[in-house]
């Protein structure tokens, strides 16, 4: 499977990106804990293309991930668009009015 999340690896995202390792219930926080899941079970699909478990683990996430932007992009347009600039994720074409 992917790379394995050490707890040390949890709190460098959380605090990069939570403000602090102890808030992880933030917003940013876990959007960028999705991407890097996403990103490293995305690696592993590279080798293992009939791993059909990963595959539907990576669909889970990026539909948690883009419901959790599409949160962000509502409530706070600012702090989403920085977030995708930080983490290299493109935008959806998503219009919103605000």
């Amino acid at each position: 499977m992917a790379a394995y999340l050490t707890n040390e690896k949890k709190q460098e995202i959380f605090t990069t990106y939570g403000g602090s390792k102890e808030n992880t219930g933030s917003i940013e926080g876990q959007i960028a804990l999705f991407t890097y899941r996403i990103t490293s079970l995305s690696e592993h699909l590279h080798t293992n293309k009939k791993d059909n478990s990963c595959k539907r683990t990576l669909l889970t996430l990026v539909g948690k991930r883009k419901r959790l932007l599409q949160y962000l992009a509502s409530s706070d347009i600012q702090k989403y668009r920085e977030l995708i600039d930080k983490l290299g994720i493109r935008k959806t074409s998503i219009e919103f009015s605000k």
